[in-house]
């Protein structure tokens, strides 16, 4: 009877993991960017809450091409549901509609909160970037920038630019591309500093460009009104030494984490959705509070 009882409890645990959902995330981060390893984090954690299986892919080229491809791939895989970032709607937008035609259930994230509904997508998370861009510009202008400068890391970016763009509604700026990678981010920087010696104010659209430029700044000796976007343990040790003003925060754990739960009730509740997307931003991160987060930064936010 004993070893009856034993092939049962066995046969219901293989039963129970081949019935385990799966889930796939597909982002553009490029490796190089402190944000995204928190995402994954995010998305670990969801899927270990719930029982499901979970993979991360990310394209190192940064290439959009590619990652069309690899949400094409993971498609194929027929997974439970797929988490992808939206950068480049005109890029991805096919692939993610052929998921959604497979019968895959897809969420974005992060990026692409304006064509999330075009592609077919049940919802968006992420901050509404042209807003967040707003409220950096705004604050900027009310600390004293009158003109500045965008650094942007991903110029295909429609999140970033709207960063820059909606920043630009208070404070007029020229975008500088100081690429993604953080070896060569102070050298763009330094350049475009000094083609442009009249500004006052620095927007950085990254943890790690935030990084790059603030040392360019300070290799020039120059005093300028520096915001950024999104956590970092540097980033924080930037705002408390009074080099950078802010940061904003996304919270981009939960970008990570809601899609796959929000999916984990779609296939278990018939259908059930959040009435509306999830804004996960912006706020704002600055002397009076980074403290309190410093030990988030790089692992929950």
């Amino acid at each position: 009877m004993k070893k009856i009882v034993m092939a049962v409890s066995a046969m219901m645990m293989m039963a129970g993991a081949a019935q385990a959902e799966r889930y796939v995330m597909v982002t553009h981060g490029e490796g190089k960017d402190p944000f995204w390893p928190v995402v994954q984090k995010g998305g670990e954690d969801a899927a270990r809450h719930v029982g499901a299986d979970f993979e991360y892919i990310f394209n190192p080229s940064g290439d959009m091409g590619d990652m069309a491809k690899s949400i094409t791939a993971a498609a194929a895989t027929q997974p439970d549901g797929i988490v992808v970032s939206l950068p480049d709607p005109d890029a991805l937008g096919q692939a993610i509609k052929d998921a959604v035609a497979a019968g895959i259930p897809v969420v974005t994230m992060n990026s692409g909160l304006e064509s999330s509904k075009e592609v077919g997508a049940l919802m968006h998370v992420g901050q509404p970037e042209y807003l967040a861009g707003q409220s950096a510009g705004n604050r900027a202008k009310a600390e004293g920038a009158t003109k500045g400068l965008c650094f942007i890391q991903e110029a295909y970016n429609t999140a970033l630019n709207d960063r820059c763009n909606g920043y630009g509604e208070a404070v007029p700026i020229k975008l500088v591309d100081s690429s993604n990678d953080p070896a060569t981010i102070p050298t763009r920087a330094a350049a475009g500093l000094q083609a442009n010696p009249d500004i006052d104010a620095v927007l950085s659209v990254g943890p790690h460009v935030c990084v790059g430029v603030q040392q360019a700044i300070d290799e020039l000796g120059m005093s300028v009104h520096h915001s950024c976007f999104d956590l970092s343990p540097p980033v924080m040790d930037m705002i408390n030494a009074g080099k950078v003003q802010y940061t904003i925060d996304q919270q981009q754990r939960l970008q990570g984490y809601m899609p796959i739960i929000v999916m984990h009730l779609y296939n278990n509740g018939a259908g059930l959705l959040p009435g509306a997307n999830i804004p996960s931003g912006p706020g704002f991160v600055d002397k009076s509070n980074a403290s309190s987060v410093a030990a988030l930064a790089g692992v929950d936010r």
